[in-house]
């Protein structure tokens, strides 16, 4: 009996696919980007067929790197960029829209309405969440509305709405399933996490109608079978989970009180509040962490939607980098207090400022301003915003964490995550597989194949790689950071 796990990881910029073994180790990757369609101010899609041809492509490629057939994958774990919106034909698969992806603000206004109509209150009351177009409730009302004759068809039953990971299962088993788990459904806004259902009150106030949702399992379930001719052989899909959810299971955060962060395209802070949901009074967001046997492990969430691409905006956008790595010697020769302030605003601003008019700007520019201070502001854009996500928690009555847990692509830049333990205060531990998005859903997978007994299994696989002491002092700490604060209230929409 073979014990490899196939996990995908369905990024907002990339497809990964990794092989595990089944004491949780990588053994084989491949991954492949695709492109970013940005139609108007605000606005973000994917191609439904990138998005489905770049996961099948990479399946195949990390099969081959090792030479594992099918026949040698236990199963299958799917994560994914959540949030993010496709509607397609039930009987074709076809999206009848580009994908809109959680970034995107169209949908501002309308959540505006909503919010002066008095909604709110009943929305975060059922779904833990705000009125806010990163969620999927108001981009999926805006493609009925906006795509010609999609509410009728909708109406008539011809039409499913998923977040990627149901899009994704439904194209590998051949259109038979339609499915999602806990944790991406309660980012939808229609999704009531206390009944653990989908909420007739919130359907209607988004005018949704019910034939268009996924069935809702555990994050370890059997969500179906993969078509053999795929990749080889019929292989069982037995992991589901958001991306963020994900990682805290990669991370191992099982315990009620501990954090993690993970720093992708955007950043997630999320923290384990155990069997009860907390409500946040700073905006953070109250979220389903996992589900297991029908019991639910609720989390308190963090997001910042800029993190990752601020350096790919550095790259590709007004290129001052030819690639990420560069930007790690150029911090060092900065140093922390180059008095340049970099706000990521592009799509607006998250948690706990929830401003989706807000844009980007730089601020303290000299005439000595070059090119490695912008980088660098760039950079400690994404501690700063941390920073503002770890202080919404501790004026929630947040327990002081011991350590952040981070994953992601930036961790493996030492200058970052040191800056990231001075702004914070606290220590940080990069784990040794920093790839903990797809291993907390080849956990998954494996809880439910059977190779692992329990959750106190999975955390034994957790090794430290380095931790990162806060260097520098309070006052320091306080002086940068009320920069930060400055720079944000002057792009607020409000301000």
């Amino acid at each position: 009996m073979t014990h490899y796990l196939l996990a995908i990881d369905q990024g907002t910029t990339s497809s990964r696919a990794i092989v595990f073994s089944a004491q949780g180790l990588p053994l084989a990757r491949a991954q492949q980007e695709f492109k970013q369609y940005f139609p108007k101010d605000g606005w973000v899609e994917h191609d439904a067929e990138e998005i489905w041809l770049s996961t099948l492509k990479v399946c195949r490629q990390a099969l081959a790197q090792q030479g594992v057939k099918a026949t040698d994958i236990r199963a299958i774990g799917i994560t994914n960029q959540r949030e993010t919106t496709l509607v397609w034909d039930a009987k074709t698969g076809e999206a009848i829209h580009p994908a809109i992806v959680w970034q995107d603000r169209r949908t501002a206004d309308y959540c505006a309405s909503l919010k002066d109509a008095g909604h709110e209150d009943l929305v975060s009351e059922r779904t833990g969440l705000l009125i806010d177009p990163y969620f999927s409730a108001t981009k999926l009302r805006w493609t009925l509305e906006n795509v010609p004759g999609a509410r009728e068809r909708a109406e008539r039953g011809e039409l499913r709405f998923g977040t990627v990971d149901s899009f994704l299962l439904w194209r590998l088993t051949g259109g038979k399933v339609h499915r999602t788990d806990a944790s991406n459904a309660s980012r939808t806004l229609l999704f009531n996490i206390h009944s653990q259902q989908w909420d007739d009150d919130l359907l209607a106030l988004f005018d949704i109608p019910r034939s268009l949702l996924p069935e809702v399992l555990d994050c370890a379930a059997e969500f179906g079978v993969t078509d053999a001719e795929l990749l080889g052989a019929a292989i069982p899909v037995l992991g589901m989970a958001g991306d963020q959810q994900a990682a805290l299971i990669g991370q191992a955060c099982f315990s009620r009180g501990m954090v993690k962060s993970t720093y992708g395209t955007g950043c997630f802070m999320i923290q384990n509040t155990g069997s009860t949901p907390v409500v946040s009074k700073n905006r953070l967001l109250t979220t389903v962490g996992y589900r297991l046997k029908g019991e639910v492990t609720y989390a308190v969430e963090g997001s910042i939607f800029v993190a990752g691409a601020a350096v790919q905006w550095l790259r590709d956008g007004i290129k001052l980098i030819s690639d990420a790595r560069d930007t790690e010697p150029l911090a060092e020769q900065t140093g922390d207090s180059c008095g340049v302030y970099l706000v990521p605003a592009f799509t607006g601003l998250g948690a706990p400022y929830w401003d989706p008019k807000a844009r980007g700007a730089i601020f303290g520019l000299t005439r000595d301003t070059g090119i490695k201070e912008i980088v660098t502001a760039g950079l400690q854009s994404v501690c700063y915003q941390t920073r503002d996500l770890l202080e919404a928690m501790r004026q929630d009555g947040a327990a002081e964490p011991s350590a952040l847990r981070v994953d992601g692509g930036m961790v493996v830049n030492n200058w970052v995550m040191q800056f990231l333990a001075d702004i914070l205060g606290v220590p940080v531990e990069r784990p040794q597989v920093t790839e903990t998005t797809a291993l907390g859903v080849a956990y998954l997978a494996g809880l439910q194949a059977g190779l692992y007994r329990d959750l106190e299994e999975i955390a034994s696989h957790w090794h430290r790689q380095h931790r990162f002491t806060p260097r520098i002092d309070a006052a320091h700490r306080i002086r940068l950071y009320e920069g930060w604060l400055d720079a944000v209230k002057r792009v607020r929409s409000e301000a």
